[in-house]
């Protein structure tokens, strides 16, 4: 098969069309013919075998011959809230968070962010998303929320599972992260960390502060090692694939 595709309404038995970038990736650089055969996901946990129908410049038809439900997902779902870096470390962080298994993303507003995420970069950060679950075989697209100023996140996240507060002056994250049976929201200030205010903000609300070491680690450095710490505790196992179910 000719790597792996996005699309969001493949389903059994359907023709779909893969245009733009997609398109353009499969007809000019994987040079596919009718007949060759392509896996898509529709980013909601099915992967699917296409079949090509028609090759134009630009644009691949394929017909959907075989369908399967299949979870390369965490047991248990993790959460980051960040207060996001500036340009291309978002996207880094991103793309690892997606590979680690990462349920969901929310995007922080902190009296010290740094950067803003607006609409335009929640659309951008979502299409690093999908590119980074075509890559790692993610069938399902971690979501990324739009941003939401952290003393409202704080409180609402109650209901989210354990929830941990990368500070600097809370306990150590081995003493701390002893709840890998449940699922885990965890929270990343900006460069220069929550304010007094905003942590006390969070340790009202029931968050438990956790120290990632004596170093100071970047935003990103910070959240992908709860992200891995938190993903790799779950021991998740790849699930055995289950046979395609083609039509008769």
């Amino acid at each position: 098969m000719s790597g792996r595709y996005y699309h969001p309404e493949a389903s059994l038995g359907r023709r779909v069309l893969l245009a733009g970038d997609e398109g353009h990736h499969l007809a000019t650089v994987m040079r596919v013919r009718i007949g060759d055969e392509v896996c898509l996901f529709d980013g909601r946990g099915r992967e699917l075998v296409a079949r090509v129908t028609s090759v134009r410049k630009g644009t691949v038809e394929l017909e959907v011959v075989a369908e399967r439900e299949l979870s390369r997902e965490l047991p248990r779902p993790v959460t980051l809230a960040v207060a996001l870096p500036k340009g291309e470390r978002q996207k880094w962080l991103v793309e690892k968070a997606t590979e680690l298994g990462v349920h969901r993303l929310v995007p922080l507003r902190t009296e010290r962010s740094v950067a803003q995420a607006g609409a335009e970069t929640v659309a951008r950060l979502r299409r690093v998303v999908i590119e980074a679950s075509k890559q790692c075989g993610r069938n399902q697209l971690m979501e990324v929320d739009e941003a939401r100023p952290c003393t409202e996140f704080f409180q609402a996240a109650m209901g989210m599972g354990r929830r941990v507060l990368a500070d600097p002056h809370g306990r150590p994250l081995a003493e701390a992260a002893v709840f890998a049976s449940e699922p885990v929201c965890c929270a990343i200030g900006p460069e220069g960390g929550f304010t007094e205010a905003e942590r006390a903000a969070a340790l009202a609300s029931g968050w438990d502060a956790v120290c990632l070491g004596a170093r100071i680690l970047r935003v990103e450095t910070a959240a992908i090692a709860l992200a891995a710490y938190f993903s790799l505790r779950q021991a998740e196992r790849p699930p055995a694939a289950p046979a395609p179910n083609a039509p008769p």
